[in-house]
């Protein structure tokens, strides 16, 4: 999210099927759960407390009716610029769109989500959706993965295995973890919020809610974009059972970095190099590509009305950030395959959640890239060079009172889960190793 006067950077469904999830996703049971008539983004809703299993089956007719709007997309113009100085350019998101509109198939992702076992479970009066995937490994770490913004519960898909077990993926037995993988209220297939007061704040105390009601009295928690800031709100409030968090996108920036940076001043003569590189870094972002958080951190709904009505429109939108912020060269497709770029997309798409994910901005009006109180629980941070600012361990020892681990890779990009799955397993198991 951005300063002060410039603004911050983060910072349907499916009609489901009915369904019997193994309540071994669920810690000390073995029976199954009786399956719901409804499961879905609409769910029928539960008893207070309750977790029922959930299916996505998006209706047929909303898939055609997504590529018949991408076949009658009016295209602006071509752009009088040879760069994406004005944005994405239309020779790269054509083709692209062409291939969402035609031979692109979503019952693929849907049935690997369907794959997993995934829950609804009503916190605070909105349904939650989330994958809980437990390790077969005895004395497995519990652990809360929160996805951001332009992403989504499907960032994670490839770190299931290698995180629950790491014994089948170069692993240790003994770094095993239990996952809980929500989708934030808004996104995906938890609940739009229908009142105000879901910001990240609130979301963090119902993390703690989701894992103590599914057994963890004692958990970890993980996150980049919105994630990161939602982990960091847990650990400032202390929310129950948080032992510690581990960051790809740490909110570091001190005060008087950020009023320079807010002010337009040029850089601290003091700085060292690491700092110089996170200070030009963040000048370049807030210059140059920090309009859309702008827009939906002041006004969600203006922008959310082309969001749920134009899928291309919605494309660009998220396609230009999957592009600057991988660790690709601009080119998303070959970290992530076309494929996942698109599966993320409609996601929103047939969710219709565009508006409503965008108001976690609104809710949260702050810059994420700015430190945030000073945070006493232990911290892990793990850089990844294709961030938006490489974060340096100076700033980080100045709010993180407890960092215990620090390190910088050499591959990997803002979404470091989707990008370098192994590699961000890695992370994790030797950031957490200390807390087992």
């Amino acid at each position: 999210m951005i300063a002060d006067n410039l603004t911050s950077r983060r910072n349907f469904v499916a009609g489901a099927g009915t369904a019997a999830v193994a309540l071994a996703a669920l810690p000390g049971t073995a029976r199954a759960l009786a399956p719901d008539d409804a499961l879905g983004a609409a769910a029928m809703p539960g008893k207070a407390g309750s977790v029922r299993p959930f299916r996505v089956t998006v209706p047929a007719e909303r898939i055609a009716a997504m590529k018949r709007r991408i076949a009658e997309t009016r295209w602006a113009d071509p752009q009088p610029v040879e760069d994406d100085s004005q944005g994405v350019r239309r020779q790269t998101l054509q083709p692209l769109m062409a291939y969402w509109g035609g031979a692109y198939d979503w019952r693929q992702v849907e049935a690997r989500l369907n794959a997993l076992p995934m829950f609804m479970t009503e916190i605070d009066g909105l349904d939650i959706h989330f994958i809980h995937v437990r390790s077969r490994h005895e004395n497995a770490m519990p652990m809360i993965l929160t996805h951001g913004w332009p992403g989504s519960v499907l960032e994670f898909l490839n770190v299931i295995a290698p995180l629950t077990d790491p014994t089948a993926h170069g692993g240790m037995a003994e770094d095993a973890f239990h996952l809980v993988i929500p989708s934030i209220p808004g996104f995906g297939f938890s609940a739009r919020p229908t009142t105000p007061g879901w910001g990240s704040d609130r979301i963090g105390r119902a993390w703690s809610t989701l894992m103590l009601r599914l057994g963890y009295d004692r958990y970890v928690s993980q996150g980049g974009d919105c994630g990161s800031v939602i982990s960091q709100r847990m650990a400032l409030q202390h929310v129950p059972g948080l032992l510690g968090i581990h960051l790809n996108m740490p909110a570091v920036v001190p005060a008087d970095i950020a009023r320079t940076l807010a002010a337009g001043d040029p850089a601290p003569g003091q700085l060292s190099a690491k700092e110089r590189r996170a200070f030009e870094q963040l000048q370049a972002f807030y210059r140059d590509n920090s309009a859309y958080a702008a827009m939906m951190n002041t006004r969600p709904q203006t922008i959310g009305y082309s969001l749920v009505d134009s899928p291309v429109g919605m494309a660009a939108w998220m396609y230009e950030k999957i592009a600057q912020w991988t660790d690709s060269g601009g080119q998303p497709e070959r970290v992530l395959g076309r494929e996942a770029i698109l599966d993320d997309i409609s996601l929103y798409w047939l969710t219709e959640t565009g508006a409503s994910a965008a108001r976690i901005y609104w809710e949260d009006h702050s810059n994420n890239f700015n430190a945030r109180g000073i945070i006493d629980l232990p911290v892990a941070v793990s850089v990844f060079p294709g961030e938006i600012f490489r974060a340096p361990k100076s700033w980080a020892e100045r709010c993180y009172r407890n960092l215990f681990y620090f390190n910088e890779t050499e591959t990997g990009g803002h979404f470091a889960a989707w990008e370098q799955p192994a590699l961000f397993a890695r992370e994790l198991r030797a950031a957490f190793r200390p807390l087992r």
